[in-house]
């Protein structure tokens, strides 16, 4: 078997990072920065620029109208995950291949994967790992692991979003990793999130993953020591 082949993001040297993970084939990194730029920057001009092509190839106006629309909508959404403290989001898209009666075999399934800062109260990490998934009702099929980077907690809840918030009224699977940072200060939350319920295994383990490869110290030594998050993408062809 060969070994597996890895792409480092160009994130991975960010003078800010102050945490590193591998996502996995089959998800698409968000540029959060990119998409929510300051008002009259130079990345607000950038992103006109993009959406031009877009706009220009409509059909009619009512059709420019709708794509700004759903395009304001998608903002609204990446900007209050940014307002929690979300750092990274990727979408994921994998083909279900999982060959069951009663399943959509063959169809694409769609999930998102969101990174976020959490403040706590000063404790060892253990207590802190443990805190975040009984703080709060309905966590469900909880796990306390040790992990490379230390003590984490993983979790599920499904919930359906309220009506009258526009978004489709289905049953939404959230599982997530709760990994205190070595300053025992915050935590970090890994969260996927998917309305295929039926996949659940297969998206625990997906998480279960990427729990794994995350680490608050710099991998590949390049002396950065604060920040956001980086990445490392596995190659497609090595999944």
């Amino acid at each position: 078997m060969n070994s597996p082949t890895f792409i480092l993001h160009d994130s991975v040297k960010d003078p800010d990072a102050e945490l590193w993970f591998v996502e996995p084939a089959g998800f698409t990194a968000l540029p959060l920065g990119a998409l929510l730029p300051e008002p009259g920057s130079q990345a607000a001009e950038d992103l006109r620029s993009a959406a031009a092509p877009f706009l220009a190839a409509a059909p009619d106006e009512m059709a420019r109208q709708q794509f700004i629309a759903h395009f304001a909508s998608g903002q609204q959404l990446l900007g209050t995950l940014r307002e929690v403290g979300t750092v990274h989001c990727s979408i994921g898209l994998h083909r279900d291949d999982v060959k069951e009666p009663g399943t959509s075999d063959g169809q694409p399934l769609l999930s998102l994967f969101t990174i976020s800062w959490r403040d706590t109260m000063v404790a060892p990490r253990g207590v802190t790992a443990a805190r975040a998934v009984t703080a709060a009702e309905g966590h469900v099929h909880v796990e306390y692991l040790e992990l490379p980077c230390g003590p984490a907690t993983i979790s599920e809840t499904v919930s359906t979003p309220s009506a009258g918030r526009g978004l489709p009224q289905q049953p939404l699977l959230q599982i997530r990793a709760h990994l205190p940072h070595p300053d025992c200060k915050r935590l970090v939350v890994l969260v996927l999130s998917t309305t295929a319920l039926a996949r659940r295994e297969e998206y625990r383990a997906i998480l279960h993953q990427l729990a794994q490869t995350v680490s608050f110290d710099d991998p590949i030594g390049t002396g950065t020591d604060r920040g956001a998050a980086s990445a490392v993408d596995r190659l497609p062809s090595e999944r």
